[in-house]
């Protein structure tokens, strides 16, 4: 009979650093049109540093260079939303039944407030 030891499992998988940090200089990039940097900044959020430089972390992948790409793919995408101008939003009116809805609640609430007072403040 052989007795084989096994290997402990290891807790901690992913023993080689394989995070990747992607800063981009937004304030400073002359590639970028004054608008789609404005909308890239308020886009990037908290990832945003104060001096304009954005930074896209990834750490999902086993190796270095598929974080690359990983990070690589999210600031393309972010600047391609960032590309596209906001759509252009038109004022409308509230309908004429949504507004008698509306006054009817608010009828419906003050004779609910007006039925729970007690008799002597009615007077």
């Amino acid at each position: 009979m052989e007795v084989s030891s096994v290997p402990p499992v290891l807790q901690s998988m992913n023993k080689v650093a394989t995070a990747v940090q992607l800063r981009f200089d937004v304030a400073g990039s002359r590639s970028l049109v004054e608008d789609v940097r404005q909308r890239l900044l308020r886009l990037g959020g908290k990832r945003v540093t104060a001096q304009g430089v954005l930074v896209i972390q990834s750490q999902q992948h086993r190796t270095q260079e598929q974080n690359r790409d990983a990070a690589l793919r999210r600031l393309v995408e972010l600047v391609r939303r960032a590309a596209e101008p906001p759509k252009k939003r038109y004022q409308t009116r509230p309908t004429r039944a949504s507004q008698e809805r509306r006054l009817e609640k608010k009828r419906h609430r003050g004779l609910v407030k007006r039925l729970r007072q007690s008799k002597a403040q009615l007077e």
